[in-house]
């Protein structure tokens, strides 16, 4: 018996800002963290898409907030009852302290997922450098990136989602990382000498947080793991002129080596090149308040370990209200993806038999 299952990540911008202190929906026209849109509409929005897309399992990014008094699980789940979703249970990782949380919905009908970290917690004292194996996402990473010969140590503010995930049907378990990578706008800036250092020391940051997970990556490929990766990386190939003061995207660091195939994750999107046909797909729209207009970018991916790619015979989509062509010829779907978030959910399917 084949079994489908969808995949699906969407960074829900500024989800938590729709729940009050006990987690209960704020169902009113103040303005929601959306240009022009109210946490009434946001929240209606969300529900429409969660609905349409369909997946088995969402990651969800930018999920509601966790700490002493709010729960993620219990506001998302609070969420799924009224909107009636079939993805019912939700799962939370190690807590951020950006409200911001990255945690998994998924219909308890077709899956089974849990919290399930790999890694040992690292040290805080000098023999940190000595850690073995790769540490656990909510520790530290010693890695020299400014070339001083010194290791710096990183840290996730947004540490990763690590699940394990149970199929229902086939007897299958998946390996899933889930990442908010960091941003490497140079929020606070007041000049441009400033901007340029603030956004070459956040590309250190983001590019060491990849450099963690591709060594995570590695492990679970050695391991015969089955393997997906997804999320906002807040990067993607040629995105910026950063890029080549290092010579890599973070996204490409991930993926892994071109020149080791049995290795090289996969996704579709960050092969397609610029032509003079159109340029690179976009999973996130932002608008821009200076000249009050948009920015599109290809930021949020998909990826899969070479071997569940080559036998699920995966298909990928990016449900954009323009680029999508059943989104923009659906007018409720388009217009709730525009007033839902300023990214779009990206999706796979694998096929399981």
């Amino acid at each position: 018996m084949s079994q489908r299952l969808r995949i699906a990540c969407w960074n829900i911008c500024w989800f938590a800002g729709l729940f009050d202190q006990d987690d209960a929906l704020i169902d009113d026209d103040s303005r929601s963290a959306l240009h022009d849109v109210t946490k009434q509409r946001q929240a209606e929005a969300i529900a429409h898409v969660l609905r349409a897309v369909d997946a088995d399992l969402f990651a969800i990014i930018e999920a509601p907030n966790d700490g002493k008094r709010q729960s993620t699980v219990r506001a998302l789940q609070g969420f799924a009852e009224m909107a009636d979703l079939r993805q019912t249970r939700a799962v939370i990782g190690f807590p951020s302290d950006t409200e911001q949380e990255i945690a998994l919905l998924y219909d308890p009908d077709q899956i089974s997922a849990w919290h399930d970290p790999v890694g040992d917690p690292t040290p805080e004292a000098d023999e940190l450098l000595a850690v073995p194996s790769v540490p656990r996402f909510d520790g530290v990473f010693p890695l020299d990136l400014d070339g001083d010969g010194e290791a710096d140590l990183h840290r996730f503010s947004k540490p990763p989602l690590e699940a394990q995930v149970h199929l229902r049907g086939p007897d299958k378990r998946l390996r899933l990382i889930v990442v908010h990578a960091k941003s490497k706008a140079p929020h606070g800036a007041k000049s441009e000498a400033e901007a340029t250092r603030i956004s070459l020391l956040n590309r250190r940051k983001q590019l060491a947080q990849c450099a963690w997970l591709r060594g995570r990556v590695d492990e679970h490929l050695q391991a015969g793991d089955d393997l997906v990766i997804l999320g906002d990386f807040n990067d993607g190939p040629g995105l910026d002129k950063y890029e080549r003061v290092f010579g890599r995207s973070g996204v490409e660091v991930v993926m892994g080596d071109p020149g080791r195939p049995e290795a090289l994750l996969r996704n579709p999107f960050t092969r397609r090149q610029v032509t003079r046909f159109g340029a690179l797909p976009s999973t996130a729209r932002f608008y821009i308040r200076q000249t009050q207009g948009y920015l599109n970018a290809l930021i949020d991916f998909v990826m899969l370990s070479p071997r569940l790619a080559a036998n699920t015979a995966p298909y990928w989509r990016i449900w954009h209200p323009f680029d999508d062509a059943v989104c923009f010829a659906d007018d409720a779907m388009r217009e709730a993806l525009l007033d839902a978030s300023d990214h779009f959910p990206v999706s796979v399917d694998l096929h399981f038999g």
